[in-house]
């Protein structure tokens, strides 16, 4: 069995590979719908909202992945705490277990904090290669936590032309150090990046919108953005959080989730513009899903993603965890990465 810490992980899974892995999971479900099964993920809130304590949440993530020759049972167990921040830790915490289902042998144990990035930041690469205008030039950040800098990073892999880079965060103290870290970390990509102090001037010209957040209400309008923009929405992940205006919604050609069960229950900004009066998009208005986008069952209406605003809503499923986490613990086994102990 190997151990793999956050460091092996993140010196061996480059965001090209994450996206080819959740790609072949996406064309391999579609042909062999019975390879892969995940249920709903659990999810438990953590503590009542108060002085000393933010809520957060725990989620248990179990999903078994048959690759044409052997079976494996993948588990990714998250804490997310938002005062983690303030005590200089991550925001999500995780790790991830990796088992041959033959013999029920552990292959590895590995940190899942990256790979949790990784995964999420790879559905909005593959969201923004389908949907997003081809000759895209810039991109904006909304809201620059942990997620945002491996988001940025899948964006620019799929679009690398992209040349500036406008960034907001509610702390201007926060975009300054997203700034000054990606540059150190990222330095294959040659932008220009801009801290704005107001969110509008960072959307207004952004070809493309990254939007990780804990807001409750929508960030923008629709008059605020370009008419052909596309959007990445990860944050909001509960049905009290909402970070994309009901208008965005009802005005996109295309309204794309990574999960069709989990965005139903998990999908805030959908959630609350399909309950409310004042918003004309319901669900049954819902373009697809990525799987749906990759095999080409969209095509016609992905060939047409120049001519209006379209938005890809990520709620996260098991599945893209334990794709990425199997490409790695294959790695591991094969190049012998990490720690390797009996079990």
């Amino acid at each position: 069995m190997q151990l793999l810490s956050k460091a092996v992980v993140t010196e061996h899974l480059v965001m090209q590979a994450a996206i080819d892995a959740i790609e072949e999971l996406l064309q391999q479900q579609a042909v062999h719908p019975n390879w892969v099964k995940a249920p709903e993920r659990l999810v438990i809130e953590t503590f009542s909202e108060s002085e000393s304590h933010s809520s957060g949440s725990h989620l248990s993530m179990p999903a078994t992945i048959y690759d044409g020759d052997k079976e494996y049972a993948v588990v990714k167990l998250v804490t997310i705490c938002p005062d983690n921040p303030s005590r200089d830790m991550p925001t999500t915490t995780a790790i991830i277990t990796v088992s041959n289902n033959d013999t029920g042998a552990i292959l590895a144990i590995m940190d899942g904090i990256y790979i949790t990035q990784v995964r999420t930041a790879a559905l909005s690469g593959i969201a923004t290669k389908y949907m997003a205008k081809s000759d895209c030039q810039s991109v904006a950040v909304i809201g620059c936590g942990g997620m945002a800098y491996e988001q940025l990073n899948a964006v620019l892999t799929v679009r690398p032309d992209i040349k500036t880079v406008y960034l907001w965060n509610r702390s201007h103290e926060g975009a300054k150090q997203f700034q000054t870290r990606f540059a150190r970390d990222y330095s294959q990509w040659d932008v220009e990046m801009k801290v704005c102090a107001a969110l509008s001037d960072a959307v207004r010209d952004a070809d493309v919108i990254n939007v990780a957040t804990r807001a409750t209400e929508g960030l923008f309008g629709i008059d605020q953005i370009k008419p052909n923009a596309h959007i990445n929405a990860v944050g909001a992940y509960q049905p009290s959080m909402k970070e994309i205006s009901n208008d965005v919604i009802a005005s996109s050609k295309m309204v794309i989730v990574d999960d069709l069960v989990g965005s139903r229950h998990e999908a805030g900004d959908l959630i609350q513009a399909h309950d409310s009066d004042e918003c004309a998009w319901v669900w049954d208005d819902l373009t697809g899903d990525l799987q749906a986008l990759v095999t080409g069952a969209l095509e016609e209406k992905s060939s047409e993603r120049d001519q209006g605003v379209t938005l890809f809503k990520s709620v996260g499923a098991a599945s893209f965890d334990a794709a990425v986490a199997l490409y790695v613990a294959k790695q591991a086994k094969q190049k012998n990465l990490g720690s390797s102990v009996e079990w």
